[in-house]
């Protein structure tokens, strides 16, 4: 307001100067008045091109179609290199398990009845060796790599509800029990940790040999993890394949 009261004096004492009168100085007042100018003397305002924000939506498809090709092409391959499915139907003749695998799950439940008792294995995704720094490809023809294994936890249950529970490492050919402990029904959890017994290794060599020939007779043997290094190998193929799918369904939404 002080400034446009200085221009109009300003411009008053040039009119008078050039003679132009009163009607001119209302002239040049009108002009320092008008809204528009005094509006654009004020500093700038920020602003966001439209040319910008084009640009950025255009950037963000282009990201988002980018990544939906990459994620297509790596569930091609996927399903080029996966392998058929593997059941039950495909195990070996002595594997007497019933498989219960459920699409998103990392593990996989076998389950059979012997004698009274019911055995219940549950099979983990197969890991690598910590000191296998490098995998021949060559061993992956049979579904099972050297530098390989499976956890597995082994419970056998009996009518009462007491049951017996091996915690065990497959390797291929060769299944290696690292715990071993009982539970009665309605035990508490500090119970079952009083009941987990000494190390495995430390037990007596002919007690660990009757614990082993336990498991196998119940079917958790050698052959039987042999056909789960490949089952889960396989598996775990699939659930890649899943997860990709899945992000591939957000991606489009």
């Amino acid at each position: 307001m002080g400034f446009a009261l200085c221009v109009r004096r300003s411009a008053f004492r040039f009119a008078s100067a050039c003679g132009g009168g009163l009607g001119r100085v209302r002239s040049i007042s009108a002009v320092v008045n008008r809204p528009s100018l005094t509006r654009d003397l004020s500093p700038l305002r920020p602003f966001v091109s439209r040319e910008l924000l084009y640009s950025t939506a255009i950037d963000r498809m282009s990201s988002e179609q980018s990544l939906l090709r990459v994620i297509e092409s790596e569930i091609k391959s996927a399903r080029e290199t996966g392998d058929r499915d593997l059941d039950e139907e495909t195990a070996p003749g002595s594997f007497p398990f019933k498989i219960e695998d459920n699409p998103g799950r990392q593990s996989v439940t076998l389950t059979r009845d012997y004698k009274g008792e019911h055995i219940k294995v549950v099979v983990s995704m197969p890991s690598l060796d910590a000191d296998e720094d490098e995998v021949d490809e060559d061993d992956d023809d049979d579904g099972a790599s050297n530098g390989s294994s499976i956890p597995l936890v082994v419970t056998v249950t009996k009518k009462s509800g007491v049951s017996l529970e091996f915690s065990c490492m497959a390797f291929p050919d060769e299944i290696a029990i690292d715990a071993l402990s009982v539970s009665q029904p309605g035990n508490t959890l500090e119970d079952q940790l009083a009941n987990e017994g000494p190390d495995f290794e430390d037990l007596d060599e002919n007690l660990k040999k009757t614990f082993y020939k336990y498991l196998e007779i119940r079917g958790v043997k050698a052959s039987t993890t042999n056909f789960l290094h490949e089952y889960m190998m396989r598996k775990e193929k699939r659930e890649y394949l899943l997860w990709l799918k899945n992000v591939k369904k957000f991606m489009e939404e």
